[in-house]
């Protein structure tokens, strides 16, 4: 296997400052607001065990940004399309899930791990 990814990138849609996270998480629970990569990666108030493992066993990192911490270059290639996850290469930043994608796996995180396996398996 040969790949020049260096790097997978999840951008949530939701804000990294303090009133962004309380304001998604209030209105997640309301059902006013759904960010289908928190769903993968998140529990109630953190981050997952199933997700940790995942991500601890990857050959490449896997960074997870807020759509207002995220690097310039990743938000031009999102284009405002949250949330996502893209691969960094040699050649650049592109998105490989939407978040149309995203919300197929319906929040079980065994899935979303498992094709991000095969995902890198297959570069």
């Amino acid at each position: 296997m040969t790949s020049n990814i260096t790097e997978l990138i999840g951008v949530y849609d939701a804000d990294a400052t303090l009133l962004g996270e309380v304001s998604y998480w209030v209105g997640a629970r309301l059902g006013m607001t759904h960010c289908s990569l928190c769903e993968l990666t998140h529990g109630l108030f953190t981050k997952k065990s199933e997700w940790n493992q995942c991500a601890d066993s990857l050959s490449v990192p896997f960074r997870l940004f807020h759509r207002d911490d995220a690097p310039n270059d990743v938000m031009l290639a999102l284009a405002g399309n949250f949330p996502a996850v893209l691969q960094r290469t040699n050649e650049g930043v592109k998105i490989i899930l939407t978040g149309d994608e995203l919300q197929r796996f319906e929040g079980r995180t065994s899935d979303f791990a498992e094709w991000i396996t095969e995902f890198l398996s297959r570069t």
